[in-house]
């Protein structure tokens, strides 16, 4: 049974997300709370975190993980970012985007798309996440916290608590912010190339598109 800690949304206790990324680096799977939803993660080289993650999930090889990292400079060590897409990232961050980039040597093979070598990379804007990543000293890999049966229409009618209770055999740690549970995505942003796409449309979508204006480009969706 998951261990369940309270943490205040803005203002976290710095002892106890010492304890908590202590247990991190110990090789737990924590459930936490990000500016978007709710993510299940582990220390970004805990293989075996890593694979129970993917089993909760019920992930297949092409599915991307994401890298939650502290900084540009923290991107930087896990993708090639060209001159173009580094002014548009650090408009961006912190924030609730996820980049997809051309991955570097250092990003574990696990974390890669085996074809596309891509990597999906985040900076988020919350204590409790950005927390974490600080304290662990390493990034943390995480994905969106739900189960295969969990479409977003199902997780639109949850309620934190019995949200919560369903990862408790699942997870190590399970942080619980108390507050309303979000059914919010972050913007998905394809950066493989200077040709930037947006895959999803998410939160700060007024942000992403005042920066692309500001830029002087147009901001490509997928179809």
């Amino acid at each position: 049974m998951a261990e369940r800690i309270k943490l205040h949304p803005k203002t976290p206790h710095v002892k106890r997300l010492f304890e908590i990324a202590d247990m991190i680096k110990e090789g737990a799977v924590v459930l936490f709370p990000t500016d978007s939803q709710y993510a299940i993660g582990c220390d970004y080289k805990n293989k075996k975190g890593i694979e129970q993650i993917r089993k909760i999930r019920k992930l297949g090889k092409d599915d991307h993980l994401t890298i939650l990292c502290d900084s540009l400079s923290g991107i930087s060590q896990f993708a090639h970012i060209s001159d173009h897409n580094f002014k548009l990232i650090k408009r961006l961050i912190p924030g609730p985007y996820t980049f997809i980039l051309p991955a570097t040597k250092e990003v574990p093979k696990l974390l890669v798309h085996p074809k596309k070598k891509t990597v999906g990379i985040r900076v988020p804007d919350y204590p409790i996440a950005a927390g974490l990543v600080r304290e662990v000293g390493n990034p943390l890999l995480a994905i969106t916290a739900k189960k295969p049966e969990m479409d977003k229409h199902a997780l639109d009618t949850y309620e934190r608590e019995p949200f919560l209770r369903e990862f408790e055999k699942l997870v190590d740690v399970i942080i619980d912010n108390q507050q309303e549970l979000p059914s919010r995505e972050t913007s998905i942003l394809d950066m493989t190339d200077d040709n930037t796409k947006l895959l999803r449309r998410g939160l700060g979508m007024d942000s992403l598109e005042e920066v692309f204006r500001m830029q002087r480009e147009p901001l490509e969706t997928t179809s």
